[in-house]
């Protein structure tokens, strides 16, 4: 399946899978959901646009034959060579079976692509098979951790939330 650089256009369909992925009941027929940890969506529509909009942000999206979105990632770029990675969604369906891996793996080209030799994310500290994951993938635990927003626009914690950053050179 390919995976391209997705567009204003996919901002409907790239909240819904990213929403689906993280919160609310569909997201727990897959293994990244955070509904135990956050209520309220992931991301709207709004802010979706935003970042595809914004000169320094690549979403990346993996489609099937039809071109249905079935997964994507955000790629920011920021000053000092690093590339913040973010919003992995997979569909719950389709979870665990290597588009998670592809697109991190696309993500690594693109840090190359941009001149970013350091790919960074943060993940929820309780979230420890997500660690595990990723440092499975040449992720490492850079021991510095981070409030969660301080804001109710990516949900709303059911209780206090920090956030792990992870780090690789590619």
């Amino acid at each position: 399946m390919p995976i391209i650089k997705a567009t204003v256009a996919d901002a409907a369909e790239l909240t819904a899978l990213v929403n689906s992925a993280y919160r609310g009941p569909v997201s727990q027929l897959g293994w990244t959901s955070e509904a135990h940890l956050l209520d309220g969506i992931r991301i709207d529509e709004e802010t979706m646009l935003e970042y595809l909009e914004a000169p320094d942000t690549t979403i990346l999206k993996y489609v099937d034959e039809q071109g249905k979105i079935l997964a994507c990632v955000y790629l920011q770029q920021h000053e000092g060579g690093r590339l913040y990675l973010g919003m992995l969604s997979v569909s719950p369906t389709l979870q665990a079976n290597g588009i998670g891996r592809q697109l991190l793996h696309e993500a690594e080209v693109w840090a190359t692509h941009f001149s970013c030799p350091i790919i960074y994310m943060t993940v929820i500290t309780t979230r420890t098979e997500l660690i595990a994951w990723y440092k499975r993938r040449g992720y490492r635990d850079t021991g510095k951790v981070v409030p969660f927003h301080d804001t109710k626009k990516f949900g709303i914690p059911k209780a206090e939330i920090e956030l792990l950053v992870l780090e690789k050179e590619v």
